[in-house]
């Protein structure tokens, strides 16, 4: 029986270690290009989450199948993320970092209040997204919603390392991260590469949030604070700035966590995950993945 539960923690840990994974990555690209750390991300999970719930009686009640909510709150969350870099972040490029850091925190109460205001504090159920049977093996019963979230999160991740190193404008990126001025004298538009990195980090918050809210089916105003800044420990983990790092940090962070409430107490798994975040910072600043970068003086 310990090898049966020690697989199901395992499956467990690498379903919302992917969810954590899709989130650091928003994160993490962000931070690779501004510099910033977009505390406000995480709140985009729970817009997505929003979206989602609205979006599904809509698409069901048109006889369209529920899982196209992804496609909504994709766009709703690429949006919002693209005008918050617009008009809260856009105007700070040069400004003190404290500056930039109250600004990503102020945006992110500002939305969980917005959320409060417009759909109060009580939970909002969501429906199924996903009609798939089980898959039972011996002992081990996967459902259908794991599978889908740990094989889209591995296309997604695959994906979005491929669009980086191959394309002109994940080029552009990585361009503006090493360089940006030297990304200016190339002929690289500056603020076109940001928003597209806030848009594209948005986005993937919109099907992180259609995946986790299909694993724990509801949304409310505050779900967003947890869930982002266990994805911004797993950013940090992996390599604040660094892509790989984000989605084994992810992966990580799903199995500690999922480990901790199978052996030893489901009240301690959030305070083992913060004390990696401090061993992390006393032991490897830089993270798994992360370089270190001397400063000019």
């Amino acid at each position: 029986m310990d090898v049966i539960l020690f697989i199901k923690q395992l499956i467990n840990g690498i379903q919302v270690g992917s969810i954590y994974a899709l989130i650091a990555l928003g994160y993490t690209m962000v931070y690779g290009i501004v510099k910033l750390i977009n505390f406000a991300h995480g709140d985009f999970i729970m817009v997505g989450g929003y979206v989602a719930v609205f979006s599904i009686p809509l698409l069901t009640g048109h006889g369209l199948p529920a899982w196209l909510c992804i496609l909504g709150a994709v766009v709703i969350c690429t949006v919002i993320g693209c005008a918050t870099e617009k008009i809260a972040y856009k105007p700070l490029r040069g400004a003190p970092s404290l500056s930039v850091l109250i600004t990503a925190i102020a945006m992110s109460l500002f939305l969980e209040n917005l959320a409060l205001i417009l759909f109060s504090s009580s939970p909002r159920p969501m429906s199924n997204v996903f009609n798939l049977e089980p898959i039972q093996l011996g002992e081990i019963q996967i459902s259908g919603i794991t599978l889908i979230t740990i094989g889209l999160s591995i296309l997604i991740m695959v994906g979005l390392q491929m669009f980086i190193k191959g394309t002109r404008m994940g080029k552009a990126m990585r361009a503006v991260s090493e360089d940006g001025g030297a990304a200016i004298l190339m002929g690289i538009s500056t603020d076109r590469t940001i928003s597209l990195t806030f848009a594209i980090g948005s986005g993937l918050a919109g099907v992180a949030a259609v995946m986790y809210c299909s694993a724990y089916p509801q949304v409310q105003p505050y779900m967003g604070s947890m869930l982002g800044l266990k994805a911004f420990i797993a950013a940090v983990l992996g390599g604040i700035g660094s892509v790989p790092g984000a989605m084994v940090g992810g992966i990580v962070i799903g199995l500690v966590e999922s480990m901790t409430k199978g052996y030893i107490s489901t009240q301690l798994s959030d305070a083992v995950v913060f004390a990696i975040l401090i061993l992390v910072l006393l032991i490897k600043p830089t993270g798994l993945f992360g370089k270190n970068v001397g400063e000019k003086v």
